[in-house]
């Protein structure tokens, strides 16, 4: 049951009431009708609503869903990652790429690169929403992948569901949304693959309901559809937490900090009358010649109290 990953690394968990944000709001595609069958080829194209829904207050993913096309998976035919165009863009131009923003905001206890003005997490610790353990990163070749960004609703999975009929930039906003996008266990990102919620849920349970109404908030802002089985998966989760809201905008990735102000220039004992010639103040040492003064030659500013400019060329203590 279980497919390729979606691969990537890092966010914190997310709590399972609404959150607020400013990320980027694509408009809804209209799905176009897709090919028939289910889950494995050829779509039942009708659109279908749910009589057994429960009753759920305004707000709730149960009300949401509700109001979703369903449909039958289309063919995965022509799906490429690039079509979402480049993995981890700069989408909301804050200078850093979407997987660094993502890790900033889901670990704790981070550590940052200051030679990339703080973008780069090199550790941190992540409290996982897939597992509901602790899992310490650091960033490497090897231990990277110990914390993996998630696509909430799968690349992949989005494309069979709607995507194919969206534009560039609706898939490149889709895929660098942060409120489709979850630092989590590397090894359980790779298990869930391109699964939806028919056939993947996160094995920490307390968690099922946040993340299956995250799933529909994804799907309702890019207008993307769920298949019959999905369906039912996810109001079979939401009747254990049928006030379960959705999060309708991720909170802003936060920015890099600041760099530190550059330390306090030390008191200067140039005498501005001569650029580039550091010598005590005058009132500290009285007349001064050519033998208290380095380097020996030096363009003099008039006037030259101490004659330093013995030609009278702009040259002072030529040798």
């Amino acid at each position: 049951m279980l497919l390729a990953a979606c691969g990537g690394a890092a966010a914190a968990p997310v709590a399972n009431t609404a959150t607020t944000n400013t990320a980027t709001t694509s408009t809804p595609v209209a799905a176009a009708p897709a090919p028939s069958s289910e889950e494995a080829g050829t779509a039942s194209a009708s659109t279908t609503e749910s009589s057994s829904t429960p009753d759920a207050a305004p707000g709730t993913a149960l009300v949401l869903l509700a109001g979703l096309e369903v449909k039958g998976r289309a063919p995965k035919t022509g799906y490429d990652r690039d079509l979402f165009g480049q993995t981890w863009a700069d989408t909301d131009r804050n200078g850093c790429d979407t997987r660094n923003d993502v890790l900033r905001r889901d670990l704790v206890d981070t550590a940052l690169d200051p030679a990339t003005r703080g973008c780069v997490v090199l550790s941190g610790t992540l409290a996982d929403p897939f597992s509901g353990t602790t899992i310490p990163f650091e960033r490497g070749q090897v231990t990277s992948s110990d914390v993996q960004i998630d696509h909430v609703v799968a690349l992949s999975d989005a494309w069979q569901k709607g995507a194919q009929q969206w534009t560039a930039e609706q898939r490149l906003a889709f895929g660098n949304d942060p409120l489709n996008l979850l630092a989590v266990d590397g090894a359980l990102n790779g298990q869930k693959g391109d699964g939806d919620a028919a056939t993947w849920l996160p094995p920490n349970r307390p968690y099922r309901c946040a993340y299956v109404a995250r799933q529909v908030s994804v799907k309702a802002k890019y207008g993307a559809w769920v298949t019959e089985a999905e369906r039912a998966a996810i109001e079979h989760v939401l009747t254990d937490c049928p006030d379960e809201q959705v999060p309708t905008s991720e909170a802003p990735v936060p920015a890099p900090p600041a760099p530190p102000p550059p330390p306090a220039a030390a008191p200067s004992s140039c005498d501005p009358a001569y650029p580039g010639v550091c010598i005590p103040p005058f009132s500290e040492v009285g007349d001064l010649d050519c033998g208290d003064v380095e380097p020996r030659r030096f363009a003099v500013v008039a006037p030259d109290p101490h004659g330093f400019d013995r030609e009278g060329d702009g040259v002072g203590c030529e040798s």
